[in-house]
């Protein structure tokens, strides 16, 4: 199929990371719809800051491209979901979110070593206070440094020539889009290291007046990986009024007997590692929102609000 129309323009961030990503949305919406598409880069606050992500605040990857799609430089966008701020955009609309990546963790050491594997007093580095308190909360005595920079430059740190950390925890997601899965120890397992919310995930938006737009990108939906998406989103935006302490989410689709379900794990975990509510909830895929919320509520109700002073 092919189009005489001229190129959509997709925004993206610069690193090696978004830049694969996007190709990968646009070589998928010329092969659907047959509209070529060229890459815009667009240059974000967090890319330009070397502060830890918890300093620089949500959105802080996302807000240069929103405003390069309010202003017209750009028809869509794509971000990894879990950078997203819960709250809808008035003006922009999440179009599409295609097929997810393995949502879980990646622990990538020296020596090929597993988790259980390194020794006592090991270093090893990750950028998210959900990470940092679940690897205190397994008490295998190790020393967790928390780091930032994009996926190449923290397996650097591990393996290459300049290594200083034992270990990094990172999105299993970003290194197998980057080809490097080979170098992963370990797949973490969820009942060890619950994902972000919508980790793995992509988010394609663009102008919500764009109904042509709407309409192209709605080819790239992925309605499974959606509702999943919802259901963590819907759990995190509950607790956000309630609990800044590290949440986790990951929720699955499984055929039930009355058709498909959702599974939905939720954990809240004090920023030390030493306290953690962790709870589920099941539902159908058409009831996602209501399913996160429903278990952002028991969360709370169980206490989750209290970890959040827990290293004082």
């Amino acid at each position: 199929m092919t189009s005489s129309q001229p190129p959509l323009r997709l925004g993206t961030r610069g690193s090696a990371l978004a830049l694969t990503q996007s190709r990968m949305v646009a070589d998928e919406l010329t092969a659907a719809t047959g509209r070529p598409v060229e890459l815009v880069r667009i240059v974000t606050p967090g890319d330009q800051s070397s502060a830890p992500v918890v300093e620089l605040g949500v959105g802080v990857f996302v807000s240069a491209l929103r405003d390069a799609l309010l202003a017209g430089e750009i028809d869509f966008a794509v971000h990894s979901y879990k950078d997203l701020p819960t709250a809808d955009h008035p003006r922009l609309h999440i179009a599409a979110v295609p097929r997810r990546e393995d949502p879980r963790d990646a622990l990538i050491a020296r020596d090929g070593l597993t988790l259980a594997e390194l020794p006592p007093g090991s270093v090893i580095g990750t950028g998210a206070v959900r990470r940092i308190a679940q690897l205190l909360a397994l008490g295998l005595e190790l020393q967790v440094t928390p780091i930032r920079g994009n996926v190449d430059s923290r397996i650097a740190r591990v393996l290459g020539p300049e290594a200083d950390l034992d270990a990094v925890v990172i999105a299993r997601a970003g290194v197998a889009r980057l080809g490097r899965s080979a170098e992963i120890t370990e797949t973490l397992d969820p009942m060890l290291m619950l994902p972000a919310p919508a980790q793995g995930a992509l988010a394609v938006e663009c102008r919500a007046d764009d109904s042509d737009l709407v309409g192209l990108l709605s080819a790239l939906d992925h309605a499974p990986t959606r509702a999943a998406v919802i259901a963590e989103r819907s759990m995190l935006a509950t607790l956000e009024a309630g609990c800044s302490a590290p949440v986790a989410a990951h929720a699955e689709l499984a055929e039930g007997e009355n058709g498909d379900e959702i599974y939905l794990r939720g954990a809240v975990i004090s920023p030390d590692g030493l306290r953690a509510i962790r709870l589920s909830r099941t539902g159908t895929p058409a009831g996602a929102a209501e399913i996160g919320k429903a278990l952002a509520t028991d969360l709370l109700d169980a206490g989750a609000d209290t970890l959040m002073g827990s290293t004082e």
